[in-house]
């Protein structure tokens, strides 16, 4: 404490002489002696130090000394002190002397016994001469030591710090000095500081508040120091500092800077007084502690801001908060566009990375530089007010914002790095505005084309709700990533918005609007090679009245001469024909030729084709796909060949007849060609059904589409119909079909009733039946063969075969000749036994067909013959013959081998 008031001392008397203040410390002859620079000690210096606690500085500007009573800080280390000045003057101040001159004096020795001793040494001052303090020195105090004094401990440095006016301290062989180095910045030692001050005065009021001997004393002063580092860059002071006053007090502070302020202390000088006069001077701390930040590189500035938590101290607590208070509301925080922003009004982007983007940013919003921000605690920035602006905020920031499209370009360009390391960096950009063509911006890019190449001019003047066309120069790969959509032809036209458009297009047409731009654009894009058709489109036919596409018709379309009168289709009005390209109308549905129907995901029978629902009940399980030709039920009933041809002419709909689906399904059941059914005609390569079927009268038609629709290739009998059509084909007598025909009919209709797709009690039993022999014969003379061998006792144009004879009998209604013929061996057939192996010719013939061998024996006789008895007497060669036994008798064992694979007549039938 004794060196701190001497070093004040110092400080002003440098002041007041107008010089830089130096203080010299030594150790001579055992006493401790401190010189200074400055005015030196006169008679009215003297008469303070003697009398009334008074200071004869008190009404000095700037001074920093507090009342006489610090002097008496010295008496710490000496009873004995003395002050010397530049002329050998001076006083000297003692224990002993005053003990002796107050013994005599009977009022003040009893005062003396009352204060048991305690003289006050520097009451009585006797003057001196000695020698001057040293040379370039103006004032010397020499103290002759009671007790030794630390002095590597004095706190020099603090000293200078706060004593603007001293400018070097010696303590015996070091020195330290004080250098001002301009722009508040001082260097004390090796250490340079950041200073700010301010100073003032107190009104009555506040000085009154102040200890009686202060009261006369209204100048205050306050400096904020803040360390620097070797590169000039802030070094802020860690959170265990205390208030300077200007030595330190016990009054721990969390500011990033040391104070050091004139406040007034309690006796003890270790805590403030609280008082109106020290409220004064932390008041001003505040302020000046802004003026201190501003002081700062921008870079630095933040760190300067304390950090949150309790206070350290009563003073703390007012410090902090007006402090905070201060950098709240003051212009200081460093901007995005290098200005300097209200901390309170401010924001601070919430984006990694944020550089680049701030820069962007700047005068847009009150964006604080990140670069200032790095590694602050959002803590800090909440206790400044700042608001952070996170990324869905900022979009919603900058929708008001007009810049150019390169602008927003490069904000898309700063984003996008994050969107790849951020977490739903994505979802919170969804409303992120985009520049238009048309000079508007929209927020959110899921409504927004990107064009790609020259495609997005297709859609320049088209104004529909939904559907925005970005400015070239704002394209970014970040907008599709966002919902944007690359304007290629497809995807244009899978746009919500256009496709919604052409939707309701005849609907806005009949009400009046003008949905020329819609159709312009859309075929536009589809002679740009748009894959999606747009068939709803409303487009004018010949008379002018809006239609939909696919309910038009090219003026020359290939279809329209094969569609009936009636048919519910109008024709394209010739100027639009004539304005856009074919495929262009075409895509969009116009008719030229047959248009398919596809669904790659069908939900049921609801395409609008022709008795679908009919087809897709019949089906074993709902089709996992369709793709069905439209508008077939429109064909006029005369033109089918002309239709057949045209559908095979194009690659799809020539896919679709083949193809197992609805379009066969249906021309199977509603094709006329000759004004008949597809069955009642055979394809031209069918040849061998020529003498019962005609060829189709489908000149240009391929055999393949003819077969797809059910022309026929061969005798298959679908149905009950066709069943009746064959019938009355083979009773036809003008027909002459060979014998091989007629048993492959035949063994057709028998299929047929035996698979059930005829119904022999809906047939009406023919009145003529086609023979063995090829002829047609009455039905009334006519057996059906059924045992192969019967064949050579009777007459073949009495025998019709063919398939299961049962099922033939049935359906003719014919007897088996089974039943009506009997004829047994003659009894003279003779002949020799050989079993079935044993035969050359059986083994090849079995092996020929692809049977074995039969087991057993047979009697090969040179001739047989048997005894008819029925149908007439008679005796007849035969070629083989079973016995009633079941063994066969033949001269032929080849003919005897087919009629034992036909079936042997049960045990106990007769031979016949």
């Amino acid at each position: 404490m004794w060196f701190v008031e001497l070093a004040q001392n110092a400080a002003d008397a440098a002041r007041a002489a107008g010089v830089p203040g130096r203080v010299l410390v030594r150790v001579v002859d055992g006493e401790l002696r401190v010189a200074n620079t400055g005015a030196p000690l006169d008679a009215a210096g003297v008469a303070a130090l003697a009398s009334l606690r008074a200071s004869a500085k008190r009404d000095a500007e700037g001074s920093v000394g507090r009342f006489g009573v610090g002097f008496a800080a010295v008496l710490a280390v000496s009873r004995e002190p003395r002050v010397v000045t530049r002329d050998g003057r001076g006083v000297r101040f003692s224990d002993s002397a005053t003990a002796e001159a107050v013994a005599g004096l009977p009022g003040p020795a009893a005062e003396l016994a009352r204060r048991a001793g305690q003289l006050p040494v520097l009451r009585l001052a006797w003057p001196v001469t000695e020698e001057p303090p040293p040379a370039g020195y103006d004032t010397e105090v020499r103290l002759p030591l009671s007790v030794t004094p630390d002095l590597t401990g004095l706190g020099a440095d603090d000293l200078l710090l706060a004593l603007p006016d001293l400018v070097e301290i010696t303590v015996g062989a070091a020195t330290l000095t004080r250098t001002d180095e301009g722009g508040g910045r001082v260097r004390v030692g090796d250490r340079t500081w950041l200073l700010a001050r301010a100073t003032g005065t107190l009104d009555d009021d506040e000085a009154g508040t102040q200890a009686v001997e202060q009261r006369g004393r209204r100048d205050w002063s306050l400096t904020w120091a803040l360390p620097l580092d070797g590169d000039g860059a802030a070094a802020p002071i860690p959170a265990d500092e205390v208030l300077h006053a200007p030595t330190a007090t016990t009054e721990r502070l969390s500011l990033p800077a040391r104070l050091i302020a004139t406040v007034p202390l309690e006796p003890d000088r270790r805590r403030v007084r609280d008082t109106a006069a020290a409220r004064r001077v932390l008041a001003a701390a505040a302020p000046t502690y802004l003026d201190l930040v501003r002081a700062v590189a921008p870079v630095d500035r933040v760190r300067l801001v304390p950090l949150p938590g309790f206070p350290q101290s009563p003073t703390d607590a007012l410090l902090r908060d007006a402090v905070v208070d201060a950098l709240r509301d003051g212009e200081w925080l460093p901007g995005a566009d290098g200005g300097e922003l209200v901390a309170r009004r401010a924001e601070w982007l919430d984006l990694p990375a944020a550089g680049p983007l701030a820069d962007l940013l700047a005068g847009v919003v009150d964006l604080a530089a990140p670069a200032a921000l790095t590694g602050v605690p959002v803590g800090v920035l909440d206790q400044l007010g700042l608001r952070r602006l996170g990324p869905a905020a900022l979009a919603d920031r900058l929708l008001p914002v007009e810049r150019p499209a390169t602008w927003w370009h490069a904000v898309y360009d700063a984003l996008a790095p994050a969107t790849d390391t951020v977490p739903g960096l994505l979802d919170e950009l969804r409303a992120l505005p985009v520049p238009l063509a048309d000079g508007r911006t929209i927020a959110g890019p899921r409504s927004v084309v990107i064009g790609v190449d020259d495609t997005a001019d297709l859609l320049t003047g088209l104004d529909l709700p939904g559907l925005h066309l970005a400015d070239p120069a704002a394209a970014h790969p970040l907008l599709e990533r966002l919902g944007a959509t690359a304007a290629d032809p497809s995807s244009l036209l899978g746009l919500p918005a256009l496709r919604d458009a052409v939707e309701r297009s005849v609907d806005d047409a009949e009400a009046g609007l003008d949905v020329t731009p819609l159709a312009r654009v859309v075929l536009r894009l589809l002679a740009a090679g748009a894959g999606q058709r747009a068939g709803a489109l409303a487009l004018p036919d010949e008379h002018g009245d809006p239609a939909r596409a696919d309910e038009l018709l090219l003026p020359d379309a290939a279809i329209r001469p094969l569609l009936a009168p009636d048919a519910p289709v109008g024709v394209l009005h010739a100027d639009v024909a004539a304005a856009f390209p074919r495929d262009a109308l075409v895509a969009a549905g116009v008719l030229d030729g047959f248009a398919l129907v596809v669904d790659d995901e069908p939900l049921g029978p609801d395409h609008d084709l022709h008795d679908e629902d009919l087809w897709w009940d019949g089906l074993d399980a709902p089709p996992a796909r369709v793709v069905a030709v439209r508008d077939l039920d429109l064909v006029d009933d005369d033109a089918w060949a002309g239709a057949l041809e045209l559908l095979g002419a194009d690659r799809d709909t020539r896919a679709a007849v083949l193809a197992d689906g609805h379009t066969r399904w249906w021309l199977r059941r509603n094709v006329v060609l000759g004004g008949r059914a597809p069955g009642h005609w055979r394809l031209p390569s069918a040849g061998d059904l020529a003498e019962l079927y005609s060829p189709a009268p489908a000149e240009g038609v391929d055999e393949a589409l003819l077969r797809a629709v059910g022309v026929r290739s061969g005798l298959a009998v679908d149905d009950t119909d066709a069943a009746a059509d064959l019938l009355d084909r083979l009773a036809d007598p003008a027909r002459t079909p060979d014998a091989a025909t007629v048993l492959a009919a035949y063994e057709a209709l028998t299929d047929a009733v035996a698979a059930g797709r005829a119904d022999p009690a809906l047939l009406a039993p023919p009145e003529r039946v086609r023979a063995l022999d090829g002829s047609a014969v009455p039905v009334d003379d006519v057996l059906v063969l059924d045992k192969p061998w019967l064949a050579a006792v009777l007459p073949a144009d009495e025998l019709v075969a063919g398939g299961d004879p049962a099922a033939l009998a049935e359906l003719l209604d014919l007897p088996l000749a089974s039943d009506y013929v009997t004829a047994t061996l003659a009894p003279d057939s003779g002949g020799r036994v050989v079993a079935w192996s044993g035969l050359p010719d059986v083994i090849v013939a079995s092996h020929t067909v692809g049977v074995d061998v039969p087991a057993g024996e047979l009697v090969v006789h040179d001739a047989l013959a048997v005894v008819v008895t029925c149908p007439a007497l008679g005796r007849t060669a035969v070629p083989a013959w079973p016995d009633t036994d079941g063994r066969w008798h033949a001269t032929d064992p080849v003919r005897a081998l087919i009629g034992a694979l036909a079936g042997r007549p049960a045990p106990g039938s007769g031979d016949g």
